[in-house]
């Protein structure tokens, strides 16, 4: 379980970073650029992190014949081309409604690793994903409400 949960993160984090490096040049929202620097400054070096969790291990990091567009809160290639088509504050709505359905899906990933999950440093990790994640709907909706 340990191993699966950290290869499906990586690519969970990466559309994550794709998503976050759009908000600079298209977002109107300093709240919403803001969020994005905060999910580049996080989930990048996370990704690192568990990159080198499986390099330690001898693991590869892809799961051969997986499609990670199934996985929960992972947007479509469409979704992500309308995200990066739109502006000002249509790409604030875009980006905040998809990253919160994203934000989803990682905090299930995490929680489903911490009910059965063996390795204390990737639970740690599971625990901050839930956590951090978490607060960072609670202030995209505030984003979204005003």
């Amino acid at each position: 379980m340990d191993e699966w949960f950290v290869r499906m993160m990586i690519p969970h984090h990466a559309q994550a970073l794709a998503m976050a490096e759009l908000a600079p040049s298209r977002a109107a929202d300093p709240d919403v650029r803001a969020l994005a620097e905060r999910i580049r400054a996080s989930q990048g070096p996370e990704m690192g992190m568990m990159r080198g969790w499986l390099q330690t291990r001898g693991l590869p990091a892809e799961v051969p014949g997986h499609d990670h567009g199934t996985m929960r809160g992972m947007q479509s290639p469409e979704a992500m081309r309308q995200l990066a088509a739109a502006r000002g504050a249509d790409f604030d709505r875009l980006f905040v409604q998809m990253m919160t359905a994203h934000h989803q899906g990682a905090i299930e990933l995490a929680t489903n690793l911490l009910t059965v999950g063996s390795d204390l440093t990737l639970n740690e990790f599971a625990n901050s994903v839930a956590t951090e994640q978490t607060v960072e709907i609670d202030r995209m909706r505030e984003v979204l409400a005003r």
